[in-house]
C-alpha cells in the first residue's frame, strides 16, 4: 500500500505567512501576493521569477499534475495541504485548491513611458478591485502596452483585483500609485492623446470613430465607479468622450465602458493609416 503523501502542517510559519497576504499592509510589507485557482498560478509560473510558492492539494496535484509541474520548473516551493489549509489561506468562498505566492511585479511608470505605448488604460480613483481587475483584463485582450492605476485608485494586488484579471495581470505592464496629473503630463509627453472617458462628454466616440481621430497614441482614462471624473482630471485630457447610449439604458457600467473604448482605439489603430500596421493579406 502506498505511503500517504506528507502534507504541510496547519501550523507551518508558511501557511501563517501566507494567509497574512490577505492583508494589504502585509503584501506591502513583504511584496508578495496572492493568485488562486488554476489560470492564475499556470501564469504565475509563466512568468519569469514570479512564483515563489504553491500550495495545492493533493486531488489538485493530480488535475493540475501540468501545472505543478511548471511551477517546479519556475523553482518555486511547492507544499502540499490538506482543504483546510487551502481554505485558511484562500480568501475565495470555494478555492479550487491551488493558491500562490507570488512577487509584486508592477512596472515603473518611466520604463512605461520609454516603450513608446499607443494604447494605455489609466485607472483614476477607480475603488473597486472587481472593477480595476476587469479593466485590466479588457486592456489585455484589446491589445493595450499598459495600465496605469493612480495613486488614489485599489491596491492592484488586492485578491478580487487579481481573480478578476483571469490572469492578465501577468501580461502586460502595470504602473501603480502614480498621481493623475503625472500619469497624464508623462503621456503627453510621450506623445499619447489623452481621453477621458466621461457620460457626459462633449465628444462623442462614434464621431471620433467617424472622423479618423481614434488612429493615434491614445491613453483612456476612466474615473471612479459612483462619481466619474473630477472636474480637474477631465481638464487635463485633450478630449471628453461619451460612449452613445443608442438604446434606453441609464448608463454602462465601468468595465463595461472601458472594453468599448479601448477596443474603439484599438481598431482605429489597426485601421489602414492607424499607427498600429496591418499585417498584408
Amino acid at each position: 500500500m502506498p505511503a500517504s503523501p506528507e502534507l504541510i502542517s496547519p501550523k507551518s510559519p508558511r501557511v501563517s505567512a501566507a494567509r497574512r497576504l490577505g492583508k494589504r499592509n502585509f503584501r506591502g510589507k513583504e511584496q508578495l501576493f496572492l493568485a488562486e485557482g488554476p489560470q492564475a498560478v499556470r501564469e504565475a509560473a509563466a512568468y519569469a521569477e514570479t512564483l515563489v510558492e504553491l500550495f495545492v492539494t493533493v486531488e489538485a496535484a493530480e488535475r493540475y499534475a501540468d501545472i505543478v509541474g511548471e511551477a517546479r520548473t519556475a523553482g518555486a516551493r511547492v507544499h502540499l495541504a490538506d482543504e483546510d489549509v487551502i481554505a485558511d489561506i484562500s480568501t475565495t468562498v470555494t478555492p479550487q485548491g491551488l493558491v500562490g505566492v507570488c512577487r509584486f511585479l508592477d512596472t515603473p511608470f518611466d520604463d512605461i513611458l520609454a516603450a513608446r505605448p499607443k494604447l494605455v488604460a489609466v485607472l483614476a480613483h477607480v475603488r473597486d478591485p472587481g472593477n480595476a481587475g476587469t479593466v485590466l483584463r479588457c486592456a489585455d485582450a484589446a491589445g493595450a502596452d499598459a495600465v496605469v492605476l493612480t495613486d488614489a485608485s485599489v491596491d492592484l494586488y488586492n485578491p478580487k483585483c487579481v481573480r478578476a484579471s483571469v490572469g492578465s495581470l501577468f501580461h502586460l505592464p502595470v504602473a501603480v500609485g502614480v498621481p493623475v496629473e503625472r500619469a497624464v503630463q508623462g503621456l503627453k509627453d510621450a506623445g499619447v492623446r489623452i481621453l477621458a472617458a466621461d457620460g457626459a462628454g462633449e465628444d462623442d466616440l462614434d464621431d471620433e470613430l467617424d472622423k479618423g481621430a481614434m488612429g493615434t497614441p491614445s491613453a483612456w482614462v476612466f474615473g471612479n465607479e459612483a462619481w466619474g471624473l473630477p472636474e480637474e482630471t477631465r481638464a487635463l485630457a485633450d478630449a471628453v468622450v461619451r460612449v452613445p447610449i443608442h438604446g434606453r439604458a441609464e448608463s454602462l457600467n465601468l468595465a463595461t465602458a472601458a472594453a468599448v473604448c479601448l477596443y474603439a482605439s484599438a481598431r482605429a489603430q489597426r485601421a489602414a493609416g492607424g499607427c498600429r500596421s496591418v499585417t498584408p493579406s
